[in-house]
């Protein structure tokens, strides 16, 4: 049997003609259940692709790609698991600071690092200020009143004075003798410096003639710590150094200037030590 005689899609009233409008209902209907399995299959493609994502977000939070602030709580580690220790150095690994030079040069119960001539003027040479200085002399007074005149002497004597320590520096023409004497505190040293009282003896020797003996000079007096430091300055030629001898009286300047520093490396090389440090 052919499909043009008694076959299916015959018309009404057995009529041999297709029915066009019933083959298209049907067509229809067939695209639109392949519209709908399309979409359906294409929903379910997109759910598998979103959690395929996520499981790889999930996968790929410890992996440094992103910022914390970028994550959701509920993937951050609960606190059992965060480490123990970021491995960075913390304030109780860092060493102490040194404690302050002064602290170490104010009281002789701290103050124990050798002293004398050599360790208070160790070079033959100094330069302050830019200025070339070259050392002639020293000497150690433990009388301390041995070395000052009638004026500074009766001072350093009532207030305990332990040791005077002196050298002489020159400078194109000019002397100046540096003093430093030691006491047992700070409080002694600067009522010392208020006490004052010309003058320190300057010392001569090494080629400097004796110089500030009878003529006028330009004296200094301070102190730091436990250390009273004098100085006295003038002309190696025996020529006065009134107050218009302003060379005379920046040599004066330079020698206590010098003395403070020598002092104060003294409380610092005791401060590292404290602390395991190489001095400076």
């Amino acid at each position: 049997m052919s499909f043009g005689q008694d076959g299916p899609g015959q018309g009404p009233g057995g009529s041999s003609t297709p029915d066009w409008a019933a083959l298209a209902d049907e067509s229809e209907r067939e695209r639109t259940r392949k519209r709908r399995w399309m979409i359906a299959g294409a929903g379910a493609l997109a759910t598998v692709v979103v959690a395929g994502i996520v499981a790889f977000a999930v996968m790929s939070e410890g992996g440094g790609g992103g910022s914390a602030s970028d994550k959701p709580s509920e993937t951050l580690p609960t606190p059992k698991d965060l480490p123990s220790s970021s491995g960075e150095p913390t304030f109780e690994d860092e060493p102490p600071p040194p404690p302050p030079p002064r602290d170490f040069v104010s009281d002789a119960k701290r103050d124990k690092a050798p002293l004398s001539v050599g360790t208070l003027y160790p070079s033959s040479s100094v330069k302050v200020n830019g200025r070339p200085y070259k050392r002639t002399s020293t000497d150690t007074s433990k009388d301390c009143a041995d070395a000052a005149h009638a004026g500074l002497g009766p001072v350093l004597s009532k207030n305990g004075c332990e040791s005077l320590f002196r050298a002489t520096y020159t400078h194109r023409g000019l002397a100046v003798t540096v003093g430093i004497a030691v006491f047992d505190d700070a409080k002694t040293a600067a009522k010392v410096k208020q006490q004052y009282k010309p003058n320190l003896v300057a010392l001569k020797g090494g080629g400097v003639p004796d110089f500030c003996r009878t003529v006028t000079c330009r004296t200094t007096a301070n102190s730091f710590g436990r250390y009273a430091y004098f100085t006295i300055a003038g002309r190696t030629n025996g020529k006065p150094s009134t107050s218009a001898d302003a060379k005379a009286e920046q040599a004066g300047r330079d020698g206590s200037t010098y003395a403070y520093a020598r002092i104060l490396k003294r409380g610092k090389d005791q401060a590292a030590k404290a602390v395991g440090a190489s001095p400076e």
